[in-house]
């Protein structure tokens, strides 16, 4: 997240599924508007916070709204990709990170539903520009099978890459 937050320079920044906020904190520490949303409740200094349910028919909180950056990390629920594709502003970016297929070698999730086949994340979002994608094994912060990408509502060449 840190690596690809750089690229996020403007708020509002979209926090789905923060949980606890990690990291709408860390973009509300750089000055940020962030909005964050969750099923949980939280009081995150700084923050916007939306509750809502967004697996159980709840409605997308946010239609119409677009933002710099969407962030999504440790969360999989496929009917939200549209949404979050849509929210994505020009010249705005959406980080996204979860578990993919082989993650149930090292515990949870392992339910085949909430992880990402090879390479879906690269095909999910066709109208943003990816600028990074990875997907293998990490060892921390606990051994898991993860997919990382890091797309942009813009052409390839405005992203810069840092060193």
């Amino acid at each position: 997240m840190v690596r690809w937050g750089k690229l996020v320079t403007r708020g509002p920044v979209l926090d789905v599924a923060s949980g606890a906020g990690r990291h709408a904190r860390f973009f509300a520490a750089r000055g940020l508007a962030v909005v964050a949303v969750d099923s949980v409740p939280q009081s995150i200094p700084g923050v916007t916070f939306v509750p809502a349910d967004l697996e159980n028919g709840e409605r997308w909180p946010f239609a119409g709204q677009r933002f710099a950056a969407v962030v999504v990390t440790n969360y999989l629920h496929r009917p939200l990709f549209a949404q979050l594709e849509q929210a994505v502003d020009e010249g705005g970016a959406l980080i996204y990170e979860t578990f993919m297929a082989g993650n149930e070698r090292y515990g949870r999730p392992s339910n085949p539903a909430y992880l990402l086949q090879p390479g879906e994340l690269l095909r999910a979002f066709k109208t943003l520009t990816v600028v990074a994608f990875e997907q293998g094994t990490v060892e921390r912060p606990k051994q898991a099978a993860m997919q990382r990408l890091c797309a942009v509502r813009a052409p390839a060449e405005s992203a810069r890459i840092a060193p």
